[in-house]
């Protein structure tokens, strides 16, 4: 008799990639492509001058995180990303908290990743080709103050 998969666990398989969400404070936009969502600790090296050992020891240092990047399709009259841009000013911005959510086959988070205080850094526009056969698609550099995961 053939198994028709109907009595697996729920671990069994990993979780694809493709079905997620992303939330701008509270508003949910739409995004093709989220990347960047790393953190690592820098390590502090130290040597003692009376140590029989002829290398350093390393110990974790400063948590870094790197910048996020997203890309969307170019939509008529959406300037979303322009706008947060323009409010910039001198040690000045408009920050807020996004919330980026792997999502189940229901709609449900199932990892949430949580940037803390984000803000603009870089907005790339799309590029424009003749004979181009490519969607328009526009990118946005945020910056962070900080990466929280949870499991929903």
């Amino acid at each position: 008799m053939a198994d028709d998969g109907s009595a697996q666990s729920t671990t069994v398989w990993p979780l694809p990639k493709f079905y997620f969400q992303v939330k701008w404070d509270s508003e949910v936009m739409s995004f093709q492509e989220v990347s960047g969502l790393d953190v690592e600790a820098q390590p502090i090296e130290y040597r003692m001058g009376d140590s029989k050992e002829f290398s350093t020891i390393k110990m974790p240092g400063i948590k870094k995180s790197g910048n996020v990047t997203m890309k969307k399709g170019v939509f008529k009259s959406d300037n979303k990303f322009w706008d947060w841009f323009k409010t910039i000013e001198m040690n000045t911005i408009a920050r807020i908290p996004v919330t980026i959510s792997l999502l189940d086959e229901g709609g449900d988070p199932t990892m949430v990743w949580t940037l803390t205080n984000a803000w603009p850094t870089k907005i790339t526009g799309t590029d424009l080709k003749s004979d181009g056969n490519e969607v328009a698609i526009e990118t946005i550099e945020i910056a962070h103050e900080g990466l929280t995961i949870t499991n929903a």
